[in-house]
């Protein structure tokens, strides 16, 4: 049963805005029409793949570890992530100087586990499914004594994750809706919690990948169905969602659209190729829908969150062999 005093408000969104300013990017919004005319719809790219550590996470992981007691510090940080919360969360503690430790799947992209290290984390590695990485991450952290940092189901990082639609807000007027990708909930809660007090004329509609499509199900169902050990090349997508996230996700999300990974690739090349802006795969899910939903998007004005741009160069995913 979900404690109501766990969920985050407006006004701790607002708090996390002001805490997190000096650590992170006030992100650009292109625009290109191409897309435009592609699509029919008037599209607002809110570019966090431009953010510091590469991926909107660093927000609610700065709001998460500048928010911490001095008594709290000395055992640093630990959470469990398949790479943009563990990068997110290594910097925030290293410009905070505390320890961080971090379990990712063996799987996750070498990119991300070089910049964990880059970024003064430990990786501790587990296999790719959510009961595997929560059983090494008790293990982790009962060794540690380091507060959890959970990377979506945490009312410190949602808020955080919330200051993306406010910049957002500042930055384009008269959305119609905005869309962002939705894997555990962290970014889509965030939005949630922005815009149904700010902009609650604004429809918010979740992007999944169809090789996990959890919360689409659970959407559907009203209730959470969750997937141990989805396969999908949206990486940062394959995780559940929670308690927390789920309220979000059910009393505010307007839809859930999906995508297949050969339609979450091609939209990913398309905006390399015409907006020149490095994307990684879970960032091209609410274009893929977009492309694929067209009637849904023609004439409306259209914030995309590109939540981060976190890629493996030797091994983009249009490569051979």
């Amino acid at each position: 049963m979900l404690d109501i005093g766990t969920i985050p408000t407006y006004a701790d969104m607002l708090a996390a805005h002001e805490r997190i300013r000096p650590y992170v990017h006030r992100t650009p919004v292109l625009t290109s029409a191409f897309m435009d005319e592609l699509t029919g719809a008037s599209l607002f790219f809110k570019c966090e793949n431009f953010q510091k550590a590469g991926a909107f996470k660093v927000r609610g992981a700065c709001n998460a570890v500048f928010g911490l007691s001095d008594d709290m510090l000395a055992r640093g940080v630990a959470t469990h992530s398949s790479g943009n919360h563990a990068l997110s969360l290594s910097y925030a503690a290293g410009r905070r100087g505390i320890p961080c430790h971090v379990v990712m799947p063996r799987t996750a992209p070498e990119a991300k586990k070089a910049a964990v290290r880059g970024y003064g984390g430990t990786i501790t590695e587990c296999e790719p499914s959510t009961s595997s990485r929560e059983a090494v991450f008790a293990r982790v952290q009962a060794e540690t004594g380091a507060e959890f940092v959970h990377p979506y189901n945490d009312p410190r990082v949602i808020a955080g994750q919330g200051t993306c639609s406010r910049e957002l807000l500042d930055q384009v007027e008269d959305l119609d809706i905005v869309i962002a990708p939705i894997g555990g909930g962290g970014m889509i809660s965030g939005t949630c919690l922005t815009l149904s007090h700010a902009a609650p004329g604004i429809d918010i509609i979740a992007a999944e990948p169809e090789q996990a499509d959890d919360a689409y199900r659970s959407f559907k169902a009203g209730h959470i169905i969750a997937d141990d050990a989805p396969e999908t090349v949206a990486d940062g997508l394959k995780v559940p969602l929670k308690d927390l996230t789920w309220h979000f996700v059910s009393n505010h999300v307007a839809d859930i659209l999906t995508a297949s990974d050969a339609e979450i690739v091609a939209a990913m090349r398309l905006t390399w190729a015409r907006m020149k802006a490095v994307m990684e795969p879970s960032s091209a899910v609410p274009l893929a829908t977009i492309l694929k939903n067209k009637d849904k998007f023609a004439g409306k004005r259209v914030g995309v969150i590109v939540t981060g741009g976190n890629v493996d160069l030797d091994k983009l995913p249009w490569m051979k062999g």
